[in-house]
């Protein structure tokens, strides 16, 4: 992900190349249909408006929320978006697509489950998570976005609408000492130091759901930092049964978005192994699975294909 452009390691997840040439309807940048007080933070995204939303995304990184009325996991997830990013404070903004109303958007970032989150740096997509996800998940993940952004000279702000008056509301409780220090590592770009952290509040305990989603994405983000993309395609092609070459596409391919593309080549990996040197490979499997959900169709359909080669 720190290679070339954002979206060099998505090539075909994402198709916008329909939506560039929009005139927009109106300019996202000072915000229709204000949320939060901050309506230069938080706005509609619409087919016809979305070729500014690109140009925007040239400036500040844009996080494309693909959403539907009916949807229950959206209503929980779009208030958590949009607190984050309003207390981000314009290093990043936040565009509501709804999917129903704009199928054009909805095909091109081709949704086939919501709610997904996007994210678009200097015109280029680049795939956050599907479904609802925590809190703090979503705070990590926009950390490594701002990250990805300033690699690629996105460091813009949008001026933060004024603010509706202040209403007294709970102190938010502060993050666990394991998961702060795991978030400020992945501020700082140390993956390693965040492992480490995720680590110990799992062996805190083995329960602590969000410390066991971060440390699979940390772990991610270490193993792709620096991988020639090219270079790890080539590795994998001339050797098809090493293990270590086909880890490193697919774990690529997650990255950018390729979900299908890394399970299909890890089971046709497994597949092809002697019984007794599949176990790696079942292990990173789960790990993936993991990472893109439990309840997505893309993992169900792969855990099937496992189960077959399992018995």
């Amino acid at each position: 992900m720190s290679n070339p452009t954002p979206g060099a390691v998505m090539r075909g997840a994402v198709d916008l190349s329909s939506l560039r040439s929009r005139a927009a309807a109106s300019a996202p940048a000072t915000g229709a249909e204000a949320r939060n007080g901050a309506p230069s933070l938080v706005f509609d995204a619409t087919d016809e408006s979305f070729g500014q939303v690109l140009e925007l995304s040239r400036t500040v990184p844009v996080v494309v929320d693909l959403w539907a009325e009916w949807c229950g996991p959206c209503t929980q997830l779009s208030p958590i978006l949009e607190k984050v990013v309003v207390e981000l404070g314009g290093r990043l903004v936040l565009a509501k697509v709804d999917v129903d109303a704009n199928p054009q958007l909805a095909q091109g970032f081709r949704a086939q489950s919501i709610p997904m989150v996007v994210a678009l740096i200097a015109g280029q997509p680049v795939p956050l998570f599907t479904g609802a996800v925590p809190e703090q998940q979503v705070r990590e993940v926009f950390a490594q976005l701002l990250q990805l952004a300033a690699q690629h000279g996105v460091t813009g702000t949008v001026p933060v609408g004024e603010a509706a008056p202040d209403v007294a509301e709970p102190a938010e409780p502060a993050m666990p000492p394991l998961h702060q220090e795991a978030f400020d590592a992945i501020e700082a770009g140390d993956y390693a130091r965040a492992v480490t952290a995720y680590e110990q509040a799992l062996a805190q305990d083995p329960r602590d759901e969000q410390a066991r989603a971060g440390l699979g994405q940390v772990r991610l983000l270490q193993r792709v930092q620096g991988v020639d993309l090219q270079q790890a395609r080539d590795a994998a092609a001339s050797a098809p049964l090493d293990v270590d070459a086909q880890f490193a596409v697919a774990d690529l391919d997650i990255a950018g978005g390729h979900v299908d593309d890394a399970f299909a080549r890890l089971l046709d990996l497994f597949a092809q192994l002697p019984a007794d040197e599949r176990a790696p490979v079942r292990e990173r499997l789960l790990e993936l699975f993991g990472l893109v959900g439990d309840g997505d169709a893309r993992v169900i359909r792969a855990r099937g294909r496992l189960a077959s080669l399992l018995f």
